[in-house]
């Protein structure tokens, strides 16, 4: 298979990564590897023959932006994201991000990729391209994952997410103190009998928030008791569904694993003649604005520190923090949002 002809406006300095993997028959990844000689990359000889083709009839130059380059550097940061930027709480993930990049002379460059693995890798090869200072790879909800390959050649922060024994660096919500705040609230307006309904996904913020639970009963003194602890759908429907159990259970303070359990725990607790904080204080997690500040009587809830995972993200893409754990992981405070449920 022989190279297609190069278009006349697809010449020298305006060919891109996507120019030679379309002429050649060849995903992008697989011309980044070539182009950057990828250790170890699994590459047949006649599809690295159709690249390097491709990158002589082309005139292809990896190094696009060599004259910022000369002048000490690209000022860009890339973020790529599986879909955070349309869902409107996690977005603000972007916004600190670029906050703190502009803050330090940087642009920020956006690809939002909905978890497609073609965009995802087009998204990359085209920050590389740009020469990027590095990139942020951000998940809207806080997961382990699987690195992309090609973000090995740049220098990369994860955030939202972490990927154990990749040697990354990771920015995620400290799940143990949120749910450790979230519990200290309620015994601090004077509860003792406190049930906790909690996700039936496996996750970071299953089994963390469960621990800070845990650990601030333990600190004042209550003993864990198991039949408090509800597991149910991470969803209005969830809440809802748990309401009966709650009230059978005597408990007179309840903390939702997220403000969706909530707001239908909410309307579950009415049906049963019983008002909020007055027979049963409520407290959420996440702070999803549109729900929590809007409920009746507006819900208490701890945050997830999605602008701050943001910022942080680029000041350790930056040097200027360090993760500094054995773990490479820097978990950022999920503060407490005081309204009227408690």
């Amino acid at each position: 298979m022989s190279t297609s002809e190069p278009e006349p406006n697809k010449v020298g300095s305006n060919v891109t990564m996507r120019d030679v993997a379309k002429a050649a028959g060849v995903s992008v990844a697989t011309v980044s590897h070539v182009v950057n000689n990828k250790p170890g990359a699994r590459i047949g000889d006649e599809a690295r023959r159709r690249v390097q083709e491709a990158v002589t009839a082309l005139g292809y130059r990896p190094n696009a932006l060599a004259k910022t380059l000369s002048r000490g550097g690209s000022r860009f940061i890339g973020l790529v994201a599986d879909a955070i930027a349309t869902t409107p709480f996690a977005g603000q993930i972007i916004h600190g991000a670029q906050d703190e990049a502009w803050a330090h002379g940087y642009v920020l460059l956006v690809a939002n990729t909905d978890g497609n693995e073609a965009a995802e890798n087009e998204a990359i090869a085209m920050m590389l391209e740009h020469q990027v200072r590095g990139i942020l790879y951000s998940s809207w909800y806080h997961r382990e994952i699987v690195v992309p390959e090609m973000l090995h050649q740049v220098d990369t922060v994860l955030v939202d997410c972490f990927a154990e024994g990749s040697g990354l660096p990771a920015v995620v919500p400290d799940e143990d103190q949120g749910g450790r705040t979230a519990t200290e609230e309620l015994l601090a307006a004077g509860h003792r009998r406190i049930a906790f309904i909690n996700t039936t996904t496996p996750s970071p913020a299953q089994s963390g928030r469960l621990a800070g639970y845990r650990s601030a009963l333990e600190t004042a003194g209550i003993d864990f008791d198991d039949s408090l602890v509800f597991p149910a759908e991470p969803a209005q429907e969830g809440g809802y569904a748990t309401a009966s159990r709650i009230v059978e259970s005597k408990a007179t303070a309840v903390f939702c694993h997220n403000d969706r359990v909530a707001m239908g725990l909410y309307d579950g607790l009415r049906e049963h003649g019983l008002g909020i904080p007055g027979d049963i204080a409520v407290i959420g997690f996440d702070n999803q604005d549109v729900i929590a500040a809007h409920l009746r009587p507006p819900l208490s809830t701890v945050a997830l520190p999605h602008y701050d995972l943001g910022a942080a993200g680029v000041r350790v893409l930056l040097g200027i923090e360090s993760s500094s754990t054995d773990e490479h992981l820097m978990r950022v405070t999920c503060p407490s949002v005081p309204r009227q449920s408690i």
